[in-house]
């Protein structure tokens, strides 16, 4: 399973939020943006200062996405499908 954070980023540029100023209003460092950036594992607390800002749920900035999927997409990249 991953974790894919494309949800965070929609909300984002939906409310016209810029990843800096996510960092001020959320109190959160830039590295661990980053790290949301590539997809790898943060400490929870960041999630929910992130939702907090947001005034959101933590689904409605993540989705676990399961193995299955993984593999299928990688396949399907690999094909040109």
């Amino acid at each position: 399973m991953s974790v894919s954070y494309k949800k965070l980023w929609k909300l984002l540029i939906d409310r016209d939020i810029k990843k800096k100023d996510l960092c001020a209003s959320a109190g959160i460092s830039p590295s661990s943006l980053a790290k949301l950036g590539k997809s790898e594992n943060v400490n929870t607390d960041i999630l929910v200062k992130i939702c907090n800002a947001l005034s959101c749920d933590v689904s409605d900035i993540m989705e676990v996405k399961p193995a299955f999927a993984e593999k299928e997409a990688s396949e399907n990249e690999k094909h040109g499908s």
